[in-house]
């Protein structure tokens, strides 16, 4: 049970914190991105775009800690290469742009917000679902006497009508929603981490204490910083 609470409280914060996280980098990237290329003529719009990408992969980042707790396992971390040795100043500056990687990251933080969007939805209907339905019982016999009601759902569908009809329909509805919550969340979580699989995760590596591998957010060094 404890696990079960615990993997809807993650993929819950998962789907809930996404989508401000995922509206932030869509409005920031695309601004970025449309500002640079705009003025990428006169050159100045360079800079701006590598600025982007440094704000992307930042974003990536982060995707990749939650991700990690979303799927229970180390999220292999991309290698962003460097300038190289000797580079100007100029060449230090758009650097962020010579990674491959750097397109994907700005390309999630793009596809990313429609599929964040629907999972946040999910999430949130059957959150207030399952708890409107199981407290129905405090406060659904006032909706039963609102004119005008007419003994709602049960009685279209055939149930009968009454107070008691009403209330206990609406709450079996919500004990419904409340049986489901877990896989629906779990769906709505892996529904939103899918474009981060694909375009900012990379296969683990053997060793633990690869540093491109994994980033020092990986636990390993978390311990190896206390040693």
């Amino acid at each position: 049970m404890k696990t079960l609470r615990h993997r809807i409280a993650t993929d819950t914060r998962y789907t809930f914190m996404g989508l401000p996280a995922a509206l932030a980098s869509f409005g920031l990237v695309v601004t970025g991105v449309a500002a640079g290329l705009g003025s990428a003529v006169a050159v100045v719009g360079l800079p701006v775009l590598a600025g982007t990408a440094v704000l992307a992969r930042n974003f990536a980042e982060s995707e990749r800690e939650s991700l990690a707790g979303v799927l229970g396992r180390p999220v292999g971390r991309p290698v962003y290469a460097g300038p190289p040795a000797g580079a100007g100043r100029w060449r230090r500056t758009l650097n962020p742009l010579a990674s491959p990687q750097a397109w994907m990251d700005l390309l999630h933080a793009v596809v990313a917000f429609p599929f964040a969007v629907v999972a946040f939805v999910i999430t949130t209907v059957w959150w207030a679902a399952a708890i409107a339905g199981l407290t129905f019982p405090l406060y659904g016999w006032i909706i039963a006497g609102i004119p005008g009601v007419d003994g709602g759902l049960p009685q279209l569908l055939g149930l009968g009508t009454g107070t008691a009809t009403f209330v206990m329909f609406n709450t079996a509805v919500g004990a419904l929603f409340a049986l489901t919550l877990a896989p629906a969340v779990r769906a709505a979580a892996l529904f939103r981490a899918a474009p981060a699989q694909l375009l900012l995760a990379r296969p683990v590596v053997e060793n633990p204490y690869d540093l491109h591998a994994y980033g020092t957010a990986h636990p390993a060094f978390r311990t190896a910083a206390h040693l």
